[in-house]
């Protein structure tokens, strides 16, 4: 069985899918391309070496490829080829408002296998129109496809995310093989117009969304687990970047990654 990537923000979840995925014989690993450093160095910086050591998982470094979509506006879409070769792809997203999108749930969560620089790129080439990014969002995450999303939701974040905002208690667990679906289902218990929500309203205008009517809840309905005064963000901000701000970021990748990182791990063993 191939190598099961873990498409997740939070150690707590990562952490048990990991070792669920281990105990029915799979083979998971810790994958990023970040946008700044190395996979190793994320996770280091980020904590996770610890659990990366305790579960043993590999740390893969993704790799872009150029895979065909459906779609008329996005014929082709460069992704993580470590992702598309999985037999499996579970997706982990947290519920968290954003000062970008409003909020962030499982289809955004999967921006995070475009390769590193390439997510500033989308930035710079279709932020100027928040219509077209929603639908690159959308159609990178129907193109990878993921056979489980389980969305967290136990402690949300809601305000001026993703850096900016305040933790909240909402006891909410989500899972479906229909990453849409659930998408749909979470702004339906947020009480937040689809509208609002350019992934959820690019699905809308795509005619890929399934209506809540559609949806099968077999354990809770959306209306059973209503939360009151969800909090977005007071000010959204541009989703693109101009041309001199992706070379700073070009610059500062390849600092981090050929000097500062190298550097750290020289010092730590002198140390």
């Amino acid at each position: 069985m191939n190598p099961l990537p873990l498409a997740t923000r939070r150690e707590g979840s990562s952490q048990c899918v990991a070792q669920l995925v281990k105990e029915a014989g799979g083979k998971p690993f810790f994958g990023d391309s970040p946008a700044f450093g190395t996979a190793r160095g994320v996770a280091k910086s980020n904590g996770y070496l610890p659990l990366i050591e305790d579960l043993s998982l590999p740390i893969v470094e993704f790799h872009g490829k150029r895979y065909e979509t459906d779609s008329d506006r996005f014929s082709h879409l460069r992704l993580s080829k470590e992702a598309m070769d999985a037999d499996v792809v579970i997706n982990l997203p947290k519920v968290k408002s954003h000062a970008q999108l409003n909020l962030t749930l499982g289809v955004k969560n999967l921006f995070g296998c475009v390769p590193g620089k390439m997510k500033a790129w989308w930035h710079m080439e279709a932020g100027k129109d928040v219509n077209r990014f929603g639908e690159m969002l959308v159609e990178t995450a129907r193109t990878i496809n993921p056979d489980l999303t389980i969305i967290d939701g136990i402690i949300g974040h809601e305000g001026n995310g993703p850096s900016g905002g305040e933790p909240r208690d909402l006891g909410i667990l989500g899972a479906s093989a229909d990453v849409l679906a659930l998408d749909r289902s979470m702004v339906d218990i947020l009480r937040v117009s689809p509208d609002l929500v350019p992934t959820v309203a690019a699905s809308q205008r795509l005619g890929i969304c399934p209506e809540i009517a559609a949806i099968n809840f077999p354990l809770q309905h959306p209306s059973e687990l209503t939360v009151e005064d969800w909090k977005l963000p007071d000010n959204l901000v541009a989703i693109d970047f101009g041309l001199p701000r992706v070379m700073r970021s070009t610059f500062k990748h390849l600092y981090i990654r050929l000097i500062e990182e190298p550097m750290s791990i020289y010092v730590g063993k002198s140390g």
